[in-house]
């Protein structure tokens, strides 16, 4: 008579047992899926610093140069009284939104010795800086690849005759000379351009003369020298603005979203930058000239 109860406490001892092994499955199981929250959370951590890399990888180094020099003060007086002996005080400063981005200056002489003609000369400097840019590249690499138009578009000025080009040595990181002749109706003028690049700024010297009037041509050498001259004083004028070593070349800064200057960038060869066409400085006769198509 007592043996069924006892069967039945026996069947239910054996349920019980029975659940322990499913227990036991049920928290592997739930093992199992803490493993997998620690997989997710280091692919999570490994897009994080992916992001990161991704974001590290759009710093650029800081261009060299933070600042220019005021345009009509990058000669001295002496320079000047030998390159424009009447017009040393002629100096007119081209219109700039940003003048730590872009300006130029000009100046323009005319020494007249009545019935025996008179000397022309005509110097303008253009200053051109570039930032860097996480996009476009460092701001060395943008003043090197706008030196290297801005030199054929010297090289391509229309009705220019004789025109010759040697690249320079002795200022800034890249130089090139143009030289040409240009017949307007007042005479031949005598062009000389000299582009040239110190880190990331470009520096352009035009200058240029005529013997008007029956007087005689001035000698290219003569000015040739003294542009060269001259460009390496406006170089080295980039250089004292910025403490003769620029601003914290080499380290590393987060990328300038100012514009770029190669947007109004000079599209003039042998005439000086474009901004002298908005800044009503006079112009030279050779300086209405227009680049071959």
């Amino acid at each position: 008579m007592h043996r069924p109860a006892q069967r039945q406490r026996l069947t239910r001892i054996l349920v019980g047992a029975a659940a322990v092994p499913m227990m036991l499955v049920a928290s592997g199981c739930s093992s199992d899926s803490g493993d997998g929250s620690g997989d997710d959370a280091k692919k999570d951590s490994g897009a994080s610093a992916s992001s990161s890399a991704t974001e590290a990888g759009s710093v650029v180094k800081e261009a060299a140069y933070a600042k220019l020099p005021e345009p009509c003060k990058v000669f001295s007086s002496k320079t000047l009284k030998e390159m424009v002996p009447k017009g040393t005080k002629s100096n007119k400063e081209g219109k700039s939104g940003d003048t730590q981005t872009r300006g130029n200056c000009s100046w323009n002489s005319l020494d007249n010795n009545g019935v025996d003609g008179s000397q022309f000369r005509w110097l303008n400097v253009s200053l051109l800086r570039f930032e860097s840019d996480a996009t476009r590249g460092t701001g060395e690499k943008l003043a090197s690849e706008y030196f290297t138009k801005h030199a054929e578009d010297a090289r391509s000025v229309t009705d220019a005759k004789n025109t010759k080009s040697q690249p320079l040595t002795g200022m800034g990181n890249e130089a090139t000379l143009v030289t040409y002749d240009l017949k307007k109706k007042e005479g031949t003028f005598k062009q000389q351009t000299v582009v040239t690049r110190v880190e990331n700024v470009v520096v352009t010297v035009d200058y240029n003369g005529a013997g008007l009037a029956g007087d005689k041509a001035p000698k290219v050498a003569d000015l040739t020298k003294a542009a060269e001259k001259a460009a390496k004083e406006a170089v080295e004028a980039v250089r004292t603005a910025n403490g003769a070593g620029g601003s914290a070349a080499g380290s590393s800064t987060a990328p300038s979203k100012s514009p770029s200057p190669s947007k109004s960038a000079s599209k003039s060869a042998g005439q000086g930058a474009d901004l002298g066409k908005d800044s009503g400085t006079s112009k030279s006769p050779s300086k209405s000239t227009t680049k071959k198509d």
